[in-house]
């Protein structure tokens, strides 16, 4: 896959788009297609949630 076909999530306004386009502070991705780009929030949640389980889980 080259860069030009990965897609973006930009934090900022919630565009999706095709290639890096905005700042690295600015953006979320590379994701390999639009529909997964248009759910990075969700994907970043449910991560951090895994994460914050397996904290927890180290902690007891």
């Amino acid at each position: 896959m080259s860069e030009s076909d990965e897609w973006y999530y930009k934090i900022s306004t919630g565009e999706v788009t095709r290639g890096k386009g905005a700042s690295v502070f600015d953006r979320m991705g590379p994701y390999p297609d639009e529909a997964t780009a248009r759910n990075a929030l969700e994907i970043a949640a449910a991560r951090n949630a895994t994460a914050d389980e397996r904290d927890r889980a180290e902690d007891d």
